[in-house]
């Protein structure tokens, strides 16, 4: 518990406690300097009638300072009035971070200050003109007036400021119940983190103060890049870049936005960039109670911005006194410079493939821009893995073979991996290789270990771990690793996740469930559909799965997986004329562009043409089609086939794991 606040403290915490009711009448409510109002009440800064993003310490800083205006407010008077000796956050650096952002929002210099100026070794001063806007109680004998011009004698301008101190202090040692209730309210927002350690962080999207909009990539790709470092920080809890994209530019307040994504911590800034130089600034904020912990400052240029986001994760981490792994922290030093222009186009490309819903046109659109990263620094590692992810999610949108994905994209991971193996998500990406193409299931597991192991918030890796440990039949376990990524991306509906997992799990009540919680939320995607055909079917009502299943194929515009099943399902309802149709559209395809030999199979195997069925189906198995080991055990609509020795005999050439 803080110490209780006497005085001038107590002004100051009266007057920035949201929600007060109160004010001794000679108390300006608002105070204003060219187009800026910082109202004292609110505790909110505004320029033209637009609240800005300034809070905790450093908007009380500028409070003070304004109410002091044309007078030096020495370092010692804003120690005693802000910082408590039992506050953890070190005085000198927290002053200056606050007095940064101050700046920084106010467009101001430290070299030719407009606003506020710094007097050496002393302390601040603001040599703005301000004036005084009443509020409709204060006393009306003086109306608005000005506070300090520029010029002014300090003494003239202080003499009336410590009458009104003075006055404040005498109103309310007549406030009585007021005061008390108001020192309990600020006790309550002021107790030290060390009373509620911070477990769970939401890093906010940086904002862009380069001037140039076309920046905005920039901006979101360092946000990604410090959640991916803070994401591999073990006993942190660290929501994915899509559930905090949500908020860019929101209005929202924080403890809001922490009850909405249920972190304890908020992480917010900017990022400026100027030439070869990057200026990051972070402030890490008390979510629920939306007060200010810690501020910093960073400047590298662009070459080092790899370590510099490493640096600011550790720093964080240490803030929030989480432990920080000695192999961590050999990490932030080992890191190599990276070619400016290559992490620039690393960025453009990461801004495609971490969307909240992958598409072909995003991945084609990204796979240049990797290329680009490696061309113009071959060391890069993450471009590296960018351009596998490029690749094995092309394959799984069958926009490609998979025998074309896997050369490519394990060269490229071992790339990765030969120049950093500490990237968690090469790993993932590894594991699902070793699980669909090379149908190596211990290899597959240890991946996806060590990929949660270096990065535990790494939802994508929770959510492919989940799918592998459904189609391996562990169901709970399963489940709890799609509800682990659900936690860590609270933004995104998981429902066709968990349809996923109970589809390969032949529970389609579950699937039912599911698929109609997915569609309540989401009702515009094709997954809901899909997965609420295949649950009537998989229930015997096949009457019912066949228009979601053309729902899904329409919103699709004619994703194979769902073509395909539709055309089982015409098949097997007797609509054999639509199912042949469907089927020589597959066909047709296949001889110009990828069409997946499995998915052709399942059309068949509902015609009733079990030879041909089986032919696909070996096809499938030369081009070790990915669908075939991710389908094989489970899928309803290979089930016709099931009795036959030679399906039986074409699984036990996988040696699936029991």
């Amino acid at each position: 518990m803080g110490k209780v606040l006497g005085g001038k403290n107590f002004v100051v915490a009266f007057y920035f406690l949201r929600g007060s009711t109160s004010a001794p009448t000679s108390v300006a409510r608002i105070l204003r300097f060219d187009s800026f109002e910082l109202d004292l009440q609110a505790g909110e800064l505004r320029k033209r009638g637009v609240k800005l993003r300034l809070q905790g310490q450093p908007i009380q800083v500028l409070g003070i300072l304004l109410q002091s205006a044309g007078s030096l407010v020495t370092r010692e008077e804003l120690r005693a009035q802000l910082w408590s000796a039992d506050t953890f956050v070190d005085f000198d650096h927290s002053l200056h971070n606050a007095i940064a952002r101050i700046r920084e929002v106010l467009g101001d210099a430290a070299e030719a200050p407009k606003y506020v100026e710094t007097l050496p070794r002393r302390g601040y001063r603001f040599v703005g003109a301000v004036e005084e806007v009443k509020a409709p109680w204060a006393s009306e004998d003086k109306g608005s007036k000005m506070v300090a011009e520029p010029g002014r004698k300090a003494s003239e301008a202080t003499a009336p400021r410590r009458k009104d101190r003075r006055n404040w202090v005498a109103a309310l040692v007549g406030c009585g119940f007021v005061a008390l209730a108001a020192i309990l309210t600020w006790q309550h927002f002021a107790v030290p983190t060390a009373g509620r350690p911070i477990r769970s962080l939401a890093v906010l999207p940086l904002q862009n103060l380069s001037g140039d909009p076309a920046q905005e990539y920039f901006a979101d790709g360092m946000t990604e890049q410090l959640i991916t470092e803070l994401a591999r920080i073990h006993a942190i809890k660290v929501i994915s870049r899509t559930s905090v994209m949500e908020y860019k530019g929101t209005k929202k307040h924080l403890p809001q936005i922490a009850r909405e994504l249920g972190v304890d911590g908020i992480l917010e800034g900017s990022v400026r960039r100027e030439g070869d130089q990057v200026r990051i600034t972070v402030q890490l904020l008390d979510g629920p109670n939306d007060r200010h912990l810690w501020s910093e400052d960073y400047q590298r240029e662009m070459r080092g911005v790899l370590n510099l986001e490493r640096e600011m994760a550790q720093a964080i981490a240490r803030q929030i006194r989480i432990e920080v792994t000695p192999q961590q922290q050999a990490r932030a030093h080992a890191g190599r410079a990276v070619d400016p222009e290559a992490y620039e186009a690393y960025l453009k490309g990461r801004s495609y493939v971490t969307s909240a819903y992958l598409t072909p046109q995003g991945l084609r659109t990204a796979q240049p821009y990797f290329e680009e990263a490696i061309r113009k620094d071959p060391e890069f590692a993450l471009g590296y893995v960018g351009l596998a992810d490029c690749y094995v999610y092309l394959a799984l949108f069958h926009q490609i073979s998979p025998a074309s994905a896997q050369a490519s994209a394990k060269e490229a991971l071992r790339k990765a991996m030969e120049l950093d193996d500490s990237v968690g998500e090469a790993h993932a990406t590894l594991g699902m290789l070793h699980w669909l193409e090379d149908w190596d299931w211990a290899a597959a597991e240890r991946e996806f270990d060590t990929a949660l192991t270096l990065t535990p918030a790494f939802g994508c890796a929770h959510l492919v771990h989940g799918y592998y440990l459904g189609w391996k039949g562990q169901g709970a376990a399963a489940l709890a690793e799609i509800a682990k990524s659900a936690e860590l991306d609270p933004g995104y509906t998981f429902a066709a996740s968990e349809s996923k997992v109970r589809a390969g799990l032949r529970d389609y009540e579950g699937l039912l469930a599911a698929s109609r919680r997915e569609l309540a939320a989401n009702p515009k995607e094709s997954a809901g559909h899909y997965f609420l055909g295949l649950a009537y079917e998989g229930m015997g009502k096949r009457a019912e799965a066949i228009p979601e299943y053309e729902k899904a194929v329409e919103m699709t515009g004619g994703d194979q997986d769902a073509l395909a099943t539709l055309g089982h399902a015409y098949a097997m309802t007797g609509r054999r004329a639509d199912a042949e149709k469907i089927l020589r559209d597959l066909e047709r395809k296949a001889k110009s562009d990828y069409v997946s030999p499995y998915l052709i199979a399942t059309v068949y195997a509902g015609l009733g043409e079990k030879d041909q069925a089986f032919a696909w189906l070996e096809k499938a198995y030369v081009e070790k089609s990915w669908d075939l080991p991710w389908n094989l055990r489970s899928d309803l609509r290979v089930d016709s086939l099931r009795g036959d020795p030679r399906f039986q005999g074409l699984v036990r050439r996988f040696n699936f794991p029991q």
